[in-house]
């Protein structure tokens, strides 16, 4: 495990926030405090999807020592599977909302807030990685 900041705060906003809040592909959001004062992170994938590309992962770091080269070649093609897994579900989120203002209809501000706190974890994830 890391020992990089995991709330907001810590990792540049500077203000006083401790609230990272995180996605599930569900839609839904939280944030559940730990007790040493982290937060519990959502993920970002199913659960199914996590598994799957976890056990890729080992399967590509087990296959290095015999075949480095195309570790290394299968290695960058599930990391852009992965970007490109992750791209997909803010862009059906994007569509979604902006399916809402074409037809008219009023996305209420707890929609985009909850579309905003998604992109600002992502964000805060990317820079602290």
């Amino acid at each position: 495990m890391s020992d990089r900041p995991t709330s907001t705060r810590d990792l540049a906003s500077g203000t006083d926030r401790d609230d990272t809040i995180e996605r599930s592909t569900q839609g839904d959001v939280r944030d559940e405090p730990t007790d040493d004062g982290g937060t519990v992170r959502e993920p970002l994938l199913p659960d199914d999807q996590s598994a799957q590309l976890t056990t890729r992962w080992q399967e590509i770091q087990t296959s290095f020592v015999d075949q480095p080269r195309d570790a290394v070649e299968q290695a960058d093609g599930l990391v852009a599977d992965l970007m490109q897994r992750l791209a997909a579900g803010f862009a059906d989120e994007r569509e979604r909302l902006e399916a809402q203002w074409d037809r008219g209809d009023d996305v209420s501000t707890e929609d985009l807030r909850i579309a905003l706190t998604r992109y600002r974890s992502f964000f805060d994830r990317l820079l602290s990685a």
